[in-house]
Order: C-alpha cells, then sequence, then structure tokens
C-alpha cells in the first residue's frame, strides 16, 4: 500500500495588457514544513490573465506529480490560487463556457485523478511567490528569453504566508532544496544588474476589468523610490499590500435613462427596463468570466438592487446594501430633463452649475453634501475590504465623485465625465493613502 503523499501548490498568471505579453509562476511546497520542493515558471507570448492562471496551474500540478511519480493515487494535492475563476471552475461550482478556458481546464483536470486534488482561493497577498515566478516569467519575455530557474529571487521575495511563525522558506528548482542556493542565487542576480537588484523590485498587481476573457491580475513594474518617498501613481510597494479595489458598476438602464431625465434618490424610483435588465445579465457575464469580484454592495434604490442581484446570482454571493451609494435627490427636478429644467427652473439651474454648494429647487442635495457621504462610504469600505475586490452598484454622482476624489480633481470635474448605462469604472485604494483609477466607463462587455 502507498504511503500518502501531501504537498501544497500555489500558482499565478498575468498578463501586461489582457490580452497582452503573458507568463505564470507555480510552486510545489511541504505542507508540514512549508519547505518549496520545485518551482515553474514560463513567458508564454500573448495571452490573456485567464490563460495564464490555468497554465501556471497545468505548471503546478504537473511539477507536483513529477515529484512522487510513483505515488499514484496516494498523492494528494492542495491548489492555492488568488483566481477566484479558476478555484471555482476546477472545483466544478462554476461552468466553463469560455472556448478558451475549456481544453486548459480539462488538460489539468487529466494530469491527477480529481479526487487527488482540492483547491483554495487565497488572497494575492498570500500567494507572493507564484506571482513573483510569474513577473519574472514575463520580464524575461520582455527581454527575449526565457525565465531561467537559476536566476530566480521569487522565494526571497515572498515573505511566507502559510504557516505563521515559520520562516520565509527559500526555494530553488527541483533537487536544490539547500538553504544557501537561492541566497546564492541572489547574490548572482545583484552582482548582475546593482543598479536595479532583483529582490527589491516593486510591482503592482493592478486591476484591470479589460475583457470578458481575461482576470485582472496585470502585472506593472513600479518606479524604484527613495525611503521615505510617498508612494505615487499605479505602483504600490510590497510591504503595501494588496489594495481595497472598488469596481463601480452603474445600473442598468430604466425608461428614464434614455430620455436623459434627473432620476435621483428623491424620485419615483423606477425599475430596470427590459434593456436595463439585459445589461444587468451581460455585466453579471462578464464579472463571472473574471472571478475576480469577492463582494457586491448596492445603493438601496431598485435599479441598483436588481442590477446587483443578477451578479451575485451568477457570483453566488450576497448584497450589502449601503444607503450612501444611493444617487442625489435633485428635488423638484427629479423626473424632468435638462430642458424642462432650464425652463422652468432657469436661475436654480445656473446656480447648481456654479457651485457645489447649491442645491436643486426644492431642497435637493448639493453635490458638496453628496460628496460628503460618498468620502465617508469610501473610507469605510476601504478598511472594511482592504486586500479585497468589492463591486460597488451604484449611480452616476457617486461614481463620479469617487473617481473625483481619487484623482484629486475639483468639483467641476464632475461635469467632464461620461457614464453609460451598465458601465464600469475602478479605483484601488493602497495602505498608504494613495488611490489609483485603473478605469473609467468601460462599455466593453455589453458589446
Amino acid at each position: 500500500m502507498s504511503v500518502a503523499r501531501q504537498v501544497v501548490v500555489e500558482a499565478d498568471g498575468g498578463s501586461r495588457g489582457n490580452p497582452g505579453p503573458a507568463g505564470y509562476g507555480a510552486v510545489v511546497i511541504d505542507p508540514a514544513t512549508g519547505e518549496p520542493l520545485a518551482e515553474a515558471a514560463e513567458y508564454i507570448g500573448v495571452a490573456t490573465n485567464n490563460v495564464a492562471e490555468y497554465r501556471g496551474l497545468i505548471a503546478g500540478l504537473t511539477a507536483a506529480k513529477a515529484l512522487f511519480p510513483d505515488a499514484g493515487e496516494a498523492l494528494r494535492v492542495h491548489v492555492r490560487m488568488d483566481s477566484k475563476l479558476v478555484v471555482e471552475q476546477m472545483s466544478g461550482r462554476w461552468k466553463i463556457k469560455h472556448p478558451d478556458m475549456k481544453p486548459l481546464a480539462a488538460r489539468a483536470a487529466a494530469i491527477l485523478p480529481p479526487s487527488s486534488v482540492t483547491y483554495e482561493w487565497i488572497p494575492r497577498a498570500q500567494n507572493k511567490h507564484a506571482d513573483r515566478l510569474a513577473n519574472e516569467a514575463m520580464d524575461a519575455g520582455r527581454d527575449g528569453r526565457q525565465w531561467e530557474a537559476s536566476a530566480s529571487t521569487a522565494a526571497l521575495d515572498a515573505p511566507s504566508a502559510r504557516t505563521p511563525g515559520t520562516p520565509s522558506p527559500v526555494q530553488g528548482p527541483v533537487g536544490d532544496q539547500a538553504a544557501g542556493a537561492a541566497r546564492a542565487r541572489a547574490a548572482l542576480a545583484a552582482a548582475r544588474g546593482a543598479a536595479a537588484p532583483a529582490a527589491d523590485a516593486l510591482f503592482s498587481l493592478a486591476e484591470e476589468p479589460v475583457e470578458s476573457g481575461g482576470e485582472p491580475t496585470d502585472a506593472h513594474p513600479a518606479p524604484q523610490q527613495p525611503a521615505g518617498t510617498p508612494q505615487t501613481g499605479w505602483g504600490a510597494a510590497p510591504d503595501l499590500g494588496a489594495p481595497a479595489t472598488l469596481v463601480l458598476l452603474r445600473h442598468g438602464e430604466t425608461a428614464l435613462t434614455p430620455e436623459k431625465r434627473f432620476s435621483g434618490s428623491g424620485g419615483t424610483d423606477p425599475e430596470l427596463s427590459a434593456v436595463g435588465r439585459g445589461q444587468a445579465e451581460r455585466a453579471a457575464g462578464h464579472f463571472a468570466a473574471l472571478g475576480t469580484v469577492q463582494e457586491i454592495v448596492s445603493s438601496p434604490l431598485r435599479r441598483c438592487r436588481e442590477t446587483a442581484a443578477a451578479v451575485a446570482a451568477r457570483l453566488g454571493l450576497d448584497v450589502r446594501i449601503d444607503e450612501s451609494l444611493r444617487e442625489t435627490d435633485f428635488g423638484a427636478w427629479e423626473g424632468l430633463t435638462f430642458g424642462e429644467v432650464r425652463e422652468r427652473y432657469g436661475d436654480d439651474l445656473t446656480a447648481w452649475l456654479a457651485s457645489p454648494d447649491t442645491a436643486p429647487t426644492g431642497g435637493g442635495e448639493s453635490f458638496a453634501e453628496v460628496a460628503e457621504r460618498v468620502a465617508a462610504a469610501r473610507d469605510r469600505l476601504v478598511a472594511r475590504y482592504a486586500g479585497r475586490t468589492v463591486l460597488l452598484v451604484t449611480h452616476v454622482t457617486p461614481i463620479k465623485t469617487f473617481v473625483r476624489l481619487a484623482l484629486g480633481a475639483p468639483p467641476e470635474a464632475l461635469f467632464r465625465m461620461e457614464l453609460s448605462a451598465a458601465s464600469i469604472s475602478t479605483v484601488a485604494y493602497y495602505a498608504d493613502g494613495n488611490a489609483s483609477v485603473r478605469l473609467l466607463n468601460d462599455t466593453s462587455h455589453l458589446r
């Protein structure tokens, strides 16, 4: 009778462009000691994030099987990935619909008996080893070469999140498990490129939902900065951890949307139209394909709750309601077109356009009041969802306000943004207080 062997596989993949130059990384780990037993990485050319994620899984499972070729069904592999899509699909909880994913999933499933493999989703911050390998592979491809295990410093850059209280494991390629080996490789790498030591390279994984077939794990090298300098731009130092990412989805159309009528929180609270319901379903399919949304929060208004429910049904998530995400109360202007408001309340409209402190006719909300509640909601949500990706289903003014505040733009910037029904915008917030606007008014999922 074969002795049961247990290993952990951590895998990751990324694409700089989605689709774009892509690579994967995988590491096989002894679960008892945290010691890496094998690592694999490869630059795979132009591909989507999801393809790279699946390729990383295939490489990790293949490496685990190669380590114990005689174990047979006694080998038990626990796969940990930060791709919810891959984890849910390989666990059998989500259907595999994308044609590029089906053959990859089949390849992964055929490597070991299904009963031998279990899957677990983990936050990106706990998958740094495989992430570093994937980035090293993409860097190698950028330089016109393939990744080399002998030059890898991924283990040194990835503090252990596997076993609290245990030292970070030091790893190497298969058969290279001596603690000094990786440090020697790091020293060699530093000698080759003293101006930019690989172990100190700063990366940020930017979540950019670009296309329905790819998961937003786009890896961007960030510029290095002197110690003590506040981080700016899209890059984030590793010690800042994964950002809180707010994916801002405007609700689908209502009967008032095509007529461009004021529709706030003080009006009739319309439901989605047939077109709006279709938009909500397409948005739901988009997020299901991405597999990155971990929580859903909605405005209390009906059109948002209906849109959020469509997404939640596809992702198997609950919807939290946050009153602060409601639309502006437009007072007496509710249900009117801009032209009708100009005709009936011309002076009030002029004053409203000139100052964020002016409320619409009849006791509505000023943009300054909306900004105050949205900023409070932002702080609350960022604290609650640190390191996670949360979908906020809300309205034009709150979304524009999130973006304006992230950019540090003046109030009049609200009038310079276009937000279509069911469009997606994204803002990431890092632990140092910096924000990065990743996306604005994306409607590619509706085409």
